[in-house]
Formats: C-alpha cells, structure tokens, sequence
C-alpha cells in the first residue's frame, strides 16, 4: 500500500507540472491573440491570426480545465489512500 501512494504522489507531481507548463502556454496564447486583437483594429490583415489564436486559446483553457480536474481527483484519491492506511494501522 504504501508504495501505491508514492506511485500517486509522483502521478501527482507529474500532472501539476503540465499544469503548469500549460498555464505558461495558455497566458502567453491570451496576450498573443490580445495583441494581434490590438493590431488588427489598425489593420484588419491581422484578424485572421488572431481568430486562429483564439481557437488555440479555447482548446488550451478547455485543456487545462481538464488537467485541474484530474489533479483535483488525484487528490481526492490520495487522501482516501491516506485514510485507509491509517485505519489499517
């Protein structure tokens, strides 16, 4: 049992660090479609970027949603885990 709860407590740091790294990747895809939103209300041949940026945006915000939430459920299961073992004993 209580290699199974390291195993998580590793499984658990791997999610939080793509968390992380998708948290970076989604604030710098949010200020490069904000600034091609900027540059397309001077000239509108930067629009189209900026409509390619916001769907990468959405399906990045949608992405990292999913990464909380199982983060969340790891957590949930971890202290389950916890709990057992110290019932056990």
């Amino acid at each position: 049992m209580k290699s199974d709860v390291e195993e998580l407590k590793v499984k658990i740091e791997f999610f939080q660090h793509e968390r992380l790294i998708h948290l970076i990747v989604t604030m710098f895809f949010a200020l490069f479609a904000l600034a091609f939103l900027a540059l397309g209300m001077i000239s509108y041949i930067f629009l189209p970027i900026f409509f390619i940026l916001l769907v990468f945006l959405i399906f990045y915000i949608l992405h990292y949603f999913f990464l909380e939430y199982h983060v969340q459920y790891f957590y949930k299961i971890y202290d389950q885990m916890i709990l057992k073992m110290e019932k056990d004993f």
